[in-house]
């Protein structure tokens, strides 16, 4: 498989970001080593790997290349107000864009406690430096996405003609309700702002049917299937079926892949290649893996 694009890499563990990481990882984000790692959540778990973490440029690269995959989209995580530290810094997103011009697509992470200074962080990301969209996480933010504060930022990426990728599902804190993720609030967002372009990440698991149907009611709703193993989709009972059911006909063209590679603790060619072996149909295939975030940049015109 060729020209993939993937939208939810989410980082590339080069140097200069994993040394950011292991000096900034936020206590709060600590379940997720004991999930995804099978770790102690502690510090010391992050600092005792990060060395074995990082990887250069060129081999991160390679590992796009390997895979078929031909755009990455990277993003900033900024909840500085909210919890205190910037998870991934928008410079450390923008110089690794920058060295790879037409490999990246750079989301911005805005610290929505912040106002209006994180909003006018976004727009200097998206007019100044090329980055294509907003990345927001409910659960680090403590506050729903419908939350009023979040407003501003919603206004000012149709101002800018750029989407905004909202973490819709569980989450993996043991501080941090899951009801932060629920579809729902994207519901609501989806009606007030009916020109914004909402990436659903994670598709919204577990809440897999809530989603389907939003990306169904609403024009610009559009799933996003990141950090899942592809082989397991397809399992009975995994909650999946109703994607597979509709992502074939009414939503097919509304469905992103992502990988979440480094989350999952796997290549990008093995998630790509397990896609592969997905029982939806070649042409279907095609447009979860590329030929749908292709139309959805294509319609952006980012100003």
């Amino acid at each position: 498989m060729t020209d993939v694009i993937d939208m939810w890499a989410p980082l590339f563990p080069t140097p200069g970001i994993v040394e950011h990481i292991a000096a900034n990882f936020p206590d709060e984000m600590l379940g997720y080593i004991r999930v995804f790692w099978k770790d102690a959540p502690e510090q010391a778990s992050i600092q005792a790997r990060a060395s074995a973490f990082s990887m250069s440029e060129e081999d991160a690269i390679a590992a796009l290349d390997a895979a078929g995959i031909d755009r990455a989209m990277i993003t900033g995580f900024d909840e500085k107000g909210s919890c205190g530290k910037t998870f991934i810094p928008n410079d450390l997103v923008a110089g690794l864009a920058e060295r790879h011009p037409g490999r990246f697509l750079p989301f911005a992470g805005a610290d929505v406690a912040s106002g209006m200074e994180g909003v006018r962080e976004l727009e200097r990301c998206v007019r100044e430096r090329r980055f294509r969209g907003l990345s927001v996480r409910p659960f680090m933010i403590d506050l729903p996405c419908d939350h009023r504060r979040y407003y501003p930022f919603y206004a000012k990426c149709v101002e800018l003609g750029v989407p905004v990728s909202i973490h819709s599902s569980a989450n993996w804190t043991s501080c941090r309700i899951s009801d932060l993720g629920h579809p729902r609030h994207i519901d609501q967002i989806a009606a007030d702002f009916p020109e914004l372009q909402i990436i659903v990440s994670h598709a919204g698991y577990p809440w897999v049917l809530e989603t389907t149907l939003l990306a169904w009611k609403y024009e610009n709703v559009w799933l996003e299937l990141s950090a899942h193993r592809p082989r397991y989709l397809a399992e009975p009972g995994t909650g999946w079926e109703p994607l597979l059911r509709f992502g074939k006909t009414t939503v097919r063209e509304k469905v992103l892949w992502g990988s979440g590679w480094f989350l999952v603790g796997r290549p990008p060619a093995t998630l790509v290649a397990e896609m592969g072996e997905l029982p939806i149909g070649d042409e279907v295939r095609a447009a979860w893996m590329g030929g749908n975030a292709r139309r959805l940049f294509d319609e952006i015109v980012t100003g």
